[in-house]
């Protein structure tokens, strides 16, 4: 007997009107998607016949040409197979029915990553008071842009391609200048290498001068971003605790425990605000030569000093340290410029240079030539000078509206540099609580507590940003903190041990 010829589809299923107006996507894409998914749902059963491109056409008054243009992709994709009668359903392998009991394996997460734990949301910069923000809307844009126009004009082609991976020379001499002048930094600019902000630059440093299970230690409470560089490498990481005078390590801590890496903010310890003292600083290089450890010296928001002369780089202070100088211009131009640098000490470039040659790629070109010549042309500075004073005039008056509206038991650290100020709160107003439910007035405020891997009691309290907050919204946004601070505390008003502020 012959073949049965192959059942034509109902016009009903394929004419029903298309969508039509601006909006409405385009008849071609409609057309294909209604087929695809009545042939891969089962609505076309293999081997159905469709109608001829013309008769389909004036069904849907439509284009012979987007008929055909979607049976065409329809066959390219293996939905249909085209004969001398024309187009029918091909022949597909349909997943059987899935099974509700059995669920895919967890892909597998390496030990060192599960260690790295965020602490709140991620807050935007125009929420007040977040730390670690500049005065964006401050930035002189129109400088930039021309240095920025000026780069692309005189570089060319050529600098559409990879550059040096160390960085542009040009800017790694402007640097190299700037840190001699301004932070009393020793180095050539062979010396420096320019990363993607000051992270890249950390994990670097744990990469390249450590092997995995080697000890590091970091400040604590100290930067996050820094102990999430040392998990990534594999390390050890082991708090050391920072008290008025910055990092304290003992005598005990180097027999028990030696590290490989130490990390440290002395110029500014972020987030408690503490300056490391000339003698710990001395005791710090004695100790990691001795024992062979290499210190990373971030000199984190070094640049905004608002009392007294600024306070030089410990990495100049003895010839031949053991310290890697890391810095950034986040705060010092803006974040998502994402430049960086990391000051390599001499006798160990040599060494290095081949493996961070593989490592990194000479991106961020034009970015780099502009900001080389923004630095050697002084506009960098001026900018630094402006930004000093309004932050310091931000700062006094973030103070005074913390001396009239919080109505708590607290203390101020901190302040003599940077964009922020360290609220210590008592145990009765928990950080973690008060932060989250500030956020929901639009306040982004840190809790302390997050800051530390082994938190103590006197880690409770906030980190108040100042940088990208107008003054004019100190007042209410601590009136606010207050009500939730005293919202949230479980002790009697006035039970307080903490003095008001310092």
């Amino acid at each position: 007997m012959p073949a049965a010829a192959p059942a034509l589809v109902p016009h009903v299923l394929l004419e029903a009107p298309l969508a039509r107006g601006r909006d409405a996507p385009p008849m071609q894409r409609q057309l294909h998607q209604r087929l695809r998914e009545a042939i891969l749902g089962g609505g076309l059963a293999p081997g159905s016949r469709l109608p001829g491109s013309r008769a389909l056409a004036e069904a849907l008054s439509i284009s012979r040409n987007t008929v055909t243009a979607a049976y065409d992709l329809l066959a390219a994709e293996g939905c249909l197979q085209a004969d001398r009668q024309g187009s029918r359903v091909a022949q597909l392998a349909r997943p059987g029915p899935a099974l509700a009991t059995r669920t895919p394996p967890a892909a597998p997460v390496a030990q060192r990553l599960a260690r790295i734990r965020p602490s709140l949301p991620a807050a935007g910069p125009e929420l007040a008071l977040r730390p670690g923000v500049p005065a964006l809307s401050l930035f002189p844009l129109a400088d930039w842009r021309r240095a920025l126009d000026r780069a692309w004009r005189r570089a060319g082609p050529p600098a559409l391609g990879y550059g040096d991976p160390l960085g542009e020379p040009g800017l790694r001499e402007a640097i190299a200048r700037h840190l001699g002048v301004a932070r009393g930094v020793r180095c050539a600019p062979a010396q420096v290498v320019v990363t993607e902000g000051a992270q890249e630059a950390l994990s670097l440093c744990a990469r390249l001068l450590s092997n995995p299970g080697d000890v590091a230690w970091v400040e604590d409470p100290g930067y996050r971003g820094a102990k999430a560089a040392m998990h990534g490498a594999d390390l050890r990481v082991l708090p050391m605790r920072v008290d008025a005078d910055g990092l304290n390590v003992g005598d005990g801590d180097w027999a028990a425990r030696p590290p490989r890496l130490i990390y440290t903010t002395p110029s500014h310890q972020y987030p408690a605000g503490a300056v490391l003292t000339a003698a710990r600083r001395l005791a710090l290089i004695s100790n990691a030569r001795r024992c062979g450890a290499w210190i990373i010296e971030d000199d984190y928001d070094s640049e905004f000093r608002h009392a007294g002369e600024p306070i030089a780089a410990m990495q100049g202070l003895v010839a031949q340290a053991p310290v890697l100088y890391v810095g950034t211009f986040s705060k010092t131009m803006f974040p998502s410029l994402r430049l960086g640098f990391l000051v390599i000490p001499e006798g160990l470039i040599a060494r290095l240079r081949s493996p961070i040659e593989e490592m990194l790629r000479g991106g961020h070109r034009h970015e780099q030539l502009a900001l080389a010549e923004f630095i050697e042309s002084g506009q960098f500075s001026r900018h630094l000078g402006r930004m000093r004073r309004l932050y310091r005039e931000r700062q006094q008056a973030l103070r005074e509206a913390l001396a009239r509206q919080l109505r708590v038991p607290h203390r101020i650290d901190g302040g003599h540099c940077g964009l922020h100020l360290t609220l210590r709160l008592e145990a009765s107003v928990p950080d973690r609580p008060l932060a989250e439910a500030a956020r929901r007035y639009g306040l982004a405020p840190a809790a302390l507590s997050g800051f530390a891997l082994a938190p103590l009691p006197q880690d409770n309290g906030l980190v108040l940003g100042y940088g990208n907050t107008s003054a004019d919204l100190f007042e209410p946004s601590v009136r606010r903190l207050s009500q939730l601070a005293r919202a949230a505390s479980a002790q009697p008003r006035g039970a307080a041990a903490l003095t008001r502020s310092r």
